[in-house]
């Protein structure tokens, strides 16, 4: 039976990274519609669909691959530095959120949302040398905030109607 559980979680960490891997390129399709950086994350639907059947470390695990093959695949050396410090400040806090059960998932993938744009903005600080761009940082929490709890909203929805048994 652990054998079977085991080949089943990894049958389902597979399947997690590579629709993270679709939704990053069907995200890079999409036009840009406001500020230029701005995305709509639908990734992380995958990311909580991960933390919440699957737990904190996968759900880290599967994230970091996934920045790592779509940096990789579909980006550049700057592009991986962005989304990797964006991308792991923002699972770290959506998993220490979750922790206190005290939180839905709206608020933890909002949340997580703001402290993509912290990363990335800090990232930005050291690669240009410069706290100019923190000004940037409004902006892009309004974006943050948005895209955060539609995902939260559309992860949500996903979780009541998903089975997933591990």
């Amino acid at each position: 039976m652990q054998s079977q559980n085991s080949t089943h979680k990894l049958a389902l960490r597979g399947l997690l990274i590579a629709v993270c891997f679709i939704l990053s390129w069907l995200e890079s399709k999409l036009p840009v519609f406001t500020t230029p950086g701005m995305k709509l994350g639908i990734t992380n639907i995958t990311i909580l669909i991960a933390l919440y059947k699957l737990g904190n470390k996968d759900a880290f695990a599967i994230n970091t691959v996934r920045i790592i093959l779509v940096g990789f695949t579909f980006g550049n050396i700057f592009s991986l530095l962005y989304s990797l410090s964006g991308g792991l400040l923002s699972c770290l806090i959506m998993i220490l959120l979750k922790s206190t059960t005290k939180f839905k998932i709206v608020t933890i993938s909002m949340v997580g949302g703001l402290s993509h744009n912290i990363g990335q903005i800090i990232m930005a600080m050291i690669i240009l040398q410069t706290n100019g761009v923190i000004y940037y940082l409004p902006i892009l929490w309004f974006g943050g905030i948005m895209s955060g709890i539609l995902v939260g909203l559309i992860g949500g929805l996903t979780l009541t109607r998903i089975r997933i048994n591990v």
